[in-house]
């Protein structure tokens, strides 16, 4: 059974995120196709996956959050806080797991033009058992908190270890960015907008829609549009799930200067 913010994901409701073949997967034309298609593009094995877990082993030993394992453990709030947001978030080893060739250079490739990193970086470890409203992540779609720039803005969401369902990760509601598109075109949305609903349920049934799930590996990157409504399931393991979340544009094209400073639970984005 999986929920998210306690909700529970009906199976009628739920689906499988497709993986690009492999065979695509050095065709730019074919992903950006599969991009405007689906709203996402889901690359197995992107990254090397011991490089991941190289971040990881680092994330947990200067957090405290949890063990090598993944096993959470007691760390003061001040504490984490002082050491997430003054030394991990601006830190030289995080910056160079989100700029990394892998990762980077892919997105030249994709694009086709010098690119741009926003330093606005997010990385979330999410621990077990929490399942009320407020604990994951709730459905919406990048565009609503990123309009002072470009709407063509690719996010990257990243696992930083193997993530199950039953760690929580991201899922993706089916051709949602289809209806976001034409809504936004019309100007039916509200603005200013921050996340649509924690009822994931009521939402796959009012867009007529799926939920996408996937069992995610270290190494796993899944690209998606500003459109794409996306949300994330509730943590009902043992371990802590620890991910981040980037954002690459090109860099010739308009920037949201909100997104360029570091990353802080209280920056009001």
């Amino acid at each position: 059974m999986l929920t998210s913010n306690g909700y529970v994901l009906p199976p009628e409701r739920l689906g499988v995120l497709a993986e690009v073949p492999r065979r695509e997967r050095g065709d730019r034309e074919a992903l950006r196709k599969r991009l405007a298609r689906d709203g996402y593009l889901f690359l197995r094995g992107l990254l090397d996956p011991a490089a991941v877990l190289d971040f990881r082993r680092y994330y947990f030993e200067a957090t405290g959050v949890a063990d090598s394992r993944g096993v959470p453990a007691e760390v003061e709030r001040g504490e984490l806080r002082r050491v997430l947001f003054s030394e991990v978030v601006p830190g030289a080893a995080y910056g160079a797991f989100c700029a990394q060739p892998a990762l980077r250079g892919w997105y030249e490739w994709f694009l086709g033009g010098e690119t741009f990193l926003h330093r606005r970086k997010i990385i979330r470890h999410i621990a077990p058992g929490e399942a009320g409203i407020g604990t994951a992540t709730q459905a919406h779609y990048d565009l609503v908190y990123l309009r002072e720039g470009t709407d063509q803005v690719l996010s990257a969401w990243i696992p930083l270890g193997d993530c199950p369902v039953s760690l929580g990760g991201l899922t993706y509601l089916e051709g949602s960015h289809h209806r976001v598109l034409r809504e936004e075109a019309a100007g039916t949305l509200k603005r200013p907008a921050a996340s649509i609903t924690a009822d994931l349920p009521g939402l796959a049934e009012s867009y007529d829609s799926r939920w996408l799930v996937a069992d995610y590996e270290a190494g796993d990157v899944v690209i998606h549009t500003a459109h794409t409504v996306h949300a994330a399931l509730d943590n009902v393991s043992s371990t802590m799930r620890l991910s981040t979340d980037i954002r690459y544009q090109l860099a010739d094209a308009p920037i949201d200067a909100r997104w360029q400073s570091d990353w802080h639970d209280r920056d009001g984005l």
